[in-house]
């Protein structure tokens, strides 16, 4: 009997993914008896691991998720060593993703480069890059002269040659960037004016902060960066967001880049790349407080989350607001609205879940897999 034949025979009972699993993993001279066992085994793990039909695993992997949580830290820890940039983990972090929170506390990208770029030197360049530079950090001094009503600029010129600028680019900057100013260098010193006739010295005040806190060059909302190595290669991780822009870039490698703001995730890559995102990132907490959780119960909350196109918390704004049922919804926050808007609009409740009829005291139809009769027996 050849190898084929035997992997035949499984295939009704095992998946064709598991079946190429295990052509991958085995050498090419085993035996069939061997082979036969292996799969056999395969099999028998793959059966057990299947739910029953009619098994509630909503109940399962809420029970999975919330016993583990209850052991979990209140921690934020530092990342890598550097006091500046923080990782939001432990309770808090599962919290952000599961209720799906539009803002998260420490915005993180994680940025690949390709491979021929992956070495020390290179990698510090590139994180210069990507940084946000605004005018204030190539200013050595910037003053209002109240007698001549200009604000007088000294640049940095080590700073402005650093970042691959001139001093004429950062002028235009000023230019473009504000309105209602004059900009011009006289003696190595840049002269901004007003073109307002009323409240002059106001205005400079007020322009002289716009001048320090306009963007000059890098990538918009990456605040901070730090090179850092991971197995056997190099990688940014940047503190902010601007996945869109950082994947415009021509050094970096767009299939690995990733953040952990789901709702950037899914504007820039879809709702199918927000899910998995979804569940790496309580995957990556649940790891990290050396807890264990299967990962079938994060991916189906991934997926309750997701189903609608859209992300949606676990909250009563979110996923609990769509569910048929009044007292489903009425049971976890706010019940008095629930029901006075229920009796408001007609509503019916067709008791088909868990919750409603556990708090009217009757047997719960538990599990998907069940079928209902439809004819009733005599």
């Amino acid at each position: 009997m050849n190898m084929m034949t035997i992997y035949n025979e499984y295939k009704g009972l095992l998946p064709e993914y598991l079946i190429e699993q295990v052509k991958n993993k085995v050498p090419a001279s085993i035996s069939d008896q061997r082979l036969k066992k292996i799969l056999e085994k395969v099999a028998a793990e793959f059966k057990n691991a299947r739910a029953q039909p009619g098994e509630c695993v909503g109940l399962v992997a809420a029970e999975s998720i919330g016993e583990p949580g209850t052991q979990m830290t209140l921690n934020t820890f530092h990342f890598a060593g550097v006091s500046e940039m923080n990782i939001t983990m432990g309770l808090p972090r599962i919290i952000e993703v599961l209720d799906g929170k539009q803002m998260i506390s420490s915005p993180i990208t994680e940025i690949f480069v390709k491979k021929s770029m992956s070495n020390e030197k290179s990698i510090r360049e590139l994180a210069q890059r990507i940084v946000e530079y605004r005018i204030e950090e190539v200013i050595r001094t910037i003053e209002i002269n109240i007698t001549t009503h200009k604000i007088e600029i000294i640049l940095n010129d080590e700073k402005v040659k650093e970042l691959g600028l001139t001093k004429g680019g950062v002028i235009k900057v000023m230019s473009k960037s504000i309105k209602g100013i004059n900009v011009k260098e006289k003696d190595n010193v840049i002269l901004a004016s007003v073109k307002s006739k009323e409240n002059i010295v106001n205005d400079l005040y007020v322009v002289k902060e716009k001048i320090k806190n306009t963007y000059l060059c890098g990538v918009k909302g990456i605040k901070q960066v730090l090179p850092v190595r991971k197995d056997d290669e190099y990688m940014i991780i940047a503190s902010g967001l601007n996945m869109k822009e950082i994947l415009t870039l021509d050094f970096v490698d767009k299939e690995r880049t990733t953040s952990n703001d789901i709702f950037e995730i899914y504007e820039v890559l879809g709702v199918e790349a927000a899910r998995l995102a979804i569940i790496r990132e309580v995957f990556k907490v649940i790891e990290s407080q050396g807890l264990n959780v299967d990962k079938r119960h994060i991916k189906l909350v991934a997926d309750t989350m997701c189903q609608s196109g859209k992300i949606k918390g676990i909250t009563r704004f979110g996923v609990v607001n769509e569910k048929a049922s009044v007292l489903a919804r009425a049971s976890f926050e706010t019940p008095i609205k629930h029901v006075i808007s229920a009796a408001q609009l007609g509503e019916v409740d067709n008791l088909t879940s868990v919750v409603e009829n556990v708090m009217i005291n009757q047997p719960i139809p538990l599990g998907t897999g069940l079928p209902g009769l439809v004819t009733k027996v005599k």
